[in-house]
């Protein structure tokens, strides 16, 4: 999977079009990411006791993961691109933009 946990990423489909966000956690047995502050869902849990005494629970807001495939790297100069891979000088891959060719 070319996409990795501490990228910036757009969203080129779905309910959040347009969207950009920083990569959360990847699960690349899945082919999902989990995008920050995109793909907003409402978790309904039930309402328990602390030891303290305070009450938790109840209508929760969070993200929810979405597929690799309706997401794009955002290169340095803020654009979308696809994500190609090249060895650098050492014999290393290294990720690369496509649009422009430098690192990402």
């Amino acid at each position: 999977m070319k996409i990795k946990k501490g990228d910036t990423v757009v969203v080129i489909a779905g309910k959040d079009k347009g969207a950009k966000g920083k990569v959360i956690q990847s699960y690349p047995d899945n082919d999902r990411v989990l995008v920050e502050g995109v793909n907003r869902i409402k978790k309904h849990t039930r309402v328990s006791q602390t030891q303290r005494g305070a009450q938790t629970g109840g209508i929760v807001t969070q993200e929810a993961s979405i597929h690799v495939s309706n997401v794009m790297v955002v290169d340095s100069d803020g654009k979308p691109t696809r994500v190609g891979y090249r060895t650098n000088d050492e014999g290393r891959r290294v990720r690369i933009s496509r649009r422009n060719g430098k690192d990402i």
